[in-house]
């Protein structure tokens, strides 16, 4: 067998009020390539000292997971996608895993088989459906099984506003409520209802503006990143609706055509916020193997 190619985009979960459950894949990668049989796992990336280049690999992990008796093998992986700043990385490195299973273990795994042993591994299925489905993707997880539809976005871009300072997505957890009221729980699953309606009939005015009002998460993370409130008044000066914050932070995400994200970029600027910003076009394909 020869070398096999894997390229797993990058994501951006918690879509408005979709709290664990609508997601959506960016042009911004991660590429493992498989290379030949060694006598233990190495992992070769320039990704810093704290990713491990052996089995200790979440990408090696999760092959494991789905293929105990897999022989080791030599991985190359190149990544564009920011670590820990609420882009699905640690998610591209479970889908990678589940292709690389797929592949060496010839197990012909269906799309929905490989959404529902990436989701049992990451815990929700926002990041890992549509990394591996691609465009916007509304999911289900009953501990068991994942269940996923796949919509179609509008020909737009994102903005996005990435944080210097990482945030860890077991520490933006903590901070969130164990429980909501009734109400409060009420009102947020039909704001993320009317989402999912206004986006599978097309109509962004509709989807952009009520996806800007969550109850589930963005209250309590707004803490962790001020920014959020920032971005959102001044792109609504500029008539542009749909910014929220990217999974549990740092990132926030705008959705715009790519004129109106160029101004918002450069009113940004203006205003010294502290972070880089990259207008990202939207992936319609996912996860990919030897550019299937």
């Amino acid at each position: 067998m020869g070398k096999i190619i894997i390229r797993v985009p990058a994501t951006s979960a918690n879509m408005g009020p979709g709290f664990d459950s609508i997601g959506i894949a960016f042009h911004l990668y991660m590429t493992v390539i498989v290379e030949e049989e060694t006598e233990k796992w190495r992992v070769n990336h320039a990704l810093g000292s704290d990713v491990p280049t052996d089995e200790r690999n979440l990408i090696v992990q999760a092959a494991l997971k789905v293929a105990p008796d897999l022989k080791p093998h030599q991985l190359s992986v190149m990544s564009d996608i920011p670590v820990a700043r609420g882009l699905g990385s640690s998610s591209t490195g479970i889908v990678a895993g589940v292709k690389i299973a797929d592949a060496l273990d010839d197990l012909h795994l269906t799309l929905a088989e490989q959404v529902t042993l990436a989701t049992q591994m990451e815990g929700h299925p926002d990041n890992v459906a549509p990394a591996l489905l691609g465009d916007v993707v509304v999911a289900n997880f009953d501990g068991e099984t994942a269940t996923t539809v796949k919509l179609t976005m509008p020909e737009l871009k994102v903005l996005a506003y990435i944080k210097h300072d990482p945030l860890l997505t077991s520490d933006s957890r903590d901070a969130l409520p164990k429980s909501l009221p009734l109400a409060q729980a009420v009102k947020g699953s039909s704001v993320a209802n009317v989402v999912v309606a206004a986006l599978a009939t097309g109509d962004w005015t509709l989807a952009s503006h009520m996806m800007e009002h969550d109850e589930f998460h963005e209250t309590v993370r707004t803490k962790l990143v001020p920014e959020l409130p920032i971005i959102r008044e001044t792109a609504h000066k500029l008539g542009i609706y749909g910014t929220y914050l990217s999974g549990a932070g740092p990132t926030i995400a705008t959705f715009g055509t790519e004129p109106q994200l160029i101004i918002l970029r450069q009113k940004l600027t203006d205003m010294d916020m502290v972070g880089s910003m990259r207008i990202l076009t939207i992936d319609r394909q996912g996860a990919t193997v030897n550019a299937e």
